[in-house]
Formats: C-alpha cells, structure tokens, sequence
C-alpha cells in the first residue's frame, strides 16, 4: 500500500489529516504529519511521547482499535511560521475483546511552517485543558511571575 504523506496547506488541515490518517489506520501518514522534535501527549492518559519512534510506539495501540475519529476545529491563532489550533474530538474504536472503546477532547496543537510551506505538528495534546495531572490538582494552582 503506497503511504500517503499529509500536505496541509493551513494549520487547520493538520486537524483533518490527523482524522483521515486515523480513519485509514495509516500510521505512518499521522507520523509524517509530525516534526521530527515533535511531543504528542498520547490518550487516554497524557502520557508525553518524543519523538517520532517514540510516537508511533505509543499511538499504535490507538491504531490497534481500528477507530473512526471526527475533529472541529474551533479556534486558531497564527504567527507567520507558527499556530496554534484547538479542536474537539471523537474517537470510537473496538478493543481486542470486541468491547466498544470511546475517547474524546477538546486538544491543542501547535505546528509549524515546513520549506514546502505545509505544516507539520511540533506539539498535541489532544486532552487539553480536559485532563489535569493528578499532582498538579492535589497541589492546588501555584503562583509565578506576579506580583
């Protein structure tokens, strides 16, 4: 099977090739979708992935359940060579044990303007703003920089 290696013209079309490469179960098209410094923040649990080796270890079990994934975007900001997109998401897939598996966000992406002037994804965290780590809610908000 020949790959197919995103080309988003925006910042917003890195969104909609993160959902057709899901859709495909092409994984290496998700991973061409990234920068080679690229960290992802992998579902359910956040936990950082750097790099794209290390990226493509820990979203294969996501490929693994053969998902259908649905993605708005619904904000952008946007330097020249810079974005940053938020999004929400859908994911619904079927475990190895034929149980149904249900995953959805609202995440940011940052990406970045590569030579051909596509973009590529220098950082995801498809969880956002939804999934706090467990040591930063126990310890409450810290204060740094005011006043």
């Amino acid at each position: 099977m020949p790959i197919s290696v995103p080309t988003a013209p925006t910042p917003e079309a890195v969104h909609a090739d993160i959902e057709d490469t899901f859709n495909r179960g092409d994984i290496h098209a998700f991973i061409a979708a990234h920068e080679a410094d690229a960290t992802v923040a992998v579902p359910p649990d956040g936990r950082p992935a750097h790099g794209l080796s290390a990226i493509r270890a820990a979203t294969a079990p996501i490929f693994a359940l053969r998902p259908h994934v649905t993605i708005t975007v619904y904000r952008k900001l946007q330097t020249e060579d810079l974005a940053l997109t938020r999004a929400r998401w859908e994911l619904v897939g079927t475990a190895s044990d034929g149980s149904p598996v249900h995953l959805n966000g609202n995440g940011t992406i940052v990406s970045r303007r590569r030579p051909d002037g596509t973009w590529g994804i220098v950082l995801d965290d498809p969880l956002g703003a939804s999934h706090e780590p467990a040591s930063a809610t126990a310890a409450g908000p810290t204060r740094s920089g005011m006043g």
